[in-house]
């Protein structure tokens, strides 16, 4: 090989120290702001219960209404596949693991309802509901039976409910302590939010909350939900949503859309609120601007139609909820809300179907990116891998894909995979 010359440089390394030291504040600020998205479990849904039917057994419950709505009305992968329009031998790839699922996890993460679902009470009446909704969590705990993540919302920091969603906040979490340690998927959801203010005010709470009950510096986190236009666009005309990210000194978990709050405030009819709304796609996708690269996550909401009554109503809610889930995932947002055990079905159904879609072509992708070769007859590059990788490994969180699956697909073990995965600015 023919070594050329080296021509003269004008930068020094003194050069070089300056323009490091220029650009250290704004390095800095980026790894601040956008430390990458964590590789730790999403959950793919949240369910709402209101704080009143809160009880130990009820994630059991809600696991046993969902096999009984499947046996009454789609007793057989075939019957699912014909309920939803599915393709009959997909439905049956899942099925089995579907089933189990039901049977083992039915949530992955549950919301004690404090807000909107449970509604206005007597002040002494939602004391009651919210120091029992806490003592049932914590006798869940002890029994084992709490899903990988659960809390509580509370009503808004907007000034008619301030003090009354802080009471009861307080009231659940100080019932959950008192008889156990708090669950590690603890979050709180903070509701119609307005401003940046509300955030930063949440954050404070939540610095006092840990001072009084004893607990470590930033071990509340909550979620910000979405759903008035405010919280979207701003009186400037800015992107409201990304200083409230900020906001949170770290503590914001997840951006919850609010299908029907945010729909209505912008004056669309009941008819046409829906997650499928040009109005609901835009909130969303702003949402996701957002979020991205900031460690937090993005969660859509819910449909209102319920796969409930005759047989033709359960399979129209079911193939209506199938198609809008799938929606979802295609586009990036890979949590959405429950609000139904009949719904649980079809939740599992079409995010098994979407992770198991092509999964052995793209474990063969990755499994030659780690192990070389060319057989899967695409060059990809590591940002592509990480992708590739952190796809797969939402399925194994969810159940979609199993261990040794994982193995035989791409040649790994699941903390390699995890590894790859990381995204974040270390």
């Amino acid at each position: 090989m023919t070594v050329l010359p080296v021509p003269p440089t004008a930068l020094t390394d003194a050069d070089l120290a300056a323009v490091d030291g220029l650009l250290a504040p704004a390095d800095a600020e980026r790894i601040a702001k956008y430390p990458g998205d964590p590789v730790t479990r999403q959950p793919v849904h949240t369910v709402y219960v209101p704080a009143d039917r809160m009880h130990p057994g009820l994630v059991t419950e809600w696991g046993r209404a969902a096999s009984a709505a499947l046996a009454a009305d789609a007793p057989t992968a075939a019957a699912l596949a014909a309920a939803t329009g599915l393709d009959p031998d997909d439905v049956a790839g899942v099925w089995p693991a579907l089933t189990r699922k039901l049977e083992t996890e039915p949530i992955e993460d549950l919301r004690v309802d404090l807000e909107d679902g449970y509604g206005d009470r007597p002040d002494d009446e939602e004391d009651a509901h919210a120091l029992a909704a806490g003592a049932a969590i914590a006798a869940a705990a002890a029994r084992g039976s709490l899903p990988p993540y659960v809390g509580v919302r509370f009503k808004s920091l907007e000034g008619g409910t301030r003090r009354r969603g802080l009471r009861s906040l307080d009231l659940v979490l100080g019932a959950v302590l008192a008889a156990a340690e708090l669950p590690d998927g603890w979050l709180l959801t903070l509701p119609k939010v307005t401003s940046p203010a509300q955030v930063a005010a949440m954050a404070d709470i939540c610095g006092r909350l840990e001072r009084g009950h004893g607990l470590r510096d930033h071990r509340l986190r909550f979620e910000i939900q979405v759903e008035t236009p405010q919280a979207i666009l701003g009186p400037d005309g800015a992107a409201s949503i990304a200083p409230m990210v900020h906001a949170a000194d770290g503590r914001c978990a997840g951006l919850h859309f609010g299908t029907y709050d945010y729909t209505a405030a912008l004056g669309i009819a009941g008819g046409f609120q829906s997650m499928d709304h040009p109005a609901s796609d835009h909130a969303k996708t702003t949402m996701q601007l957002a979020a991205a690269g900031t460690g937090v996550r993005v969660c859509d909401g819910s449909t209102n139609v319920l796969p409930v009554g005759s047989t033709a109503n359960v399979h129209a809610g079911w193939a209506l909820h199938a198609r809008l889930v799938r929606r979802s995932l295609e586009r990036g947002y890979y949590q959405g809300w429950d609000l139904h055990p009949a719904q649980l079905p079809t939740r599992y159904l079409s995010t098994y179907l979407f992770f198991r879609d092509d999964l052995e072509t793209l474990g063969g992708r990755l499994h030659t990116y780690l192990h070389g070769g060319d057989e899967a007859g695409v060059l990809d590059e590591p940002a592509t891998a990480q992708a590739l990788a952190g796809f797969i490994l939402r399925g194994v969180h969810c159940g979609a894909v199993d261990d040794d699956e994982l193995k035989g697909l791409v040649g790994t073990d699941l903390a390699t995979l995890v590894a790859l995965a990381d995204r974040r600015v270390g």
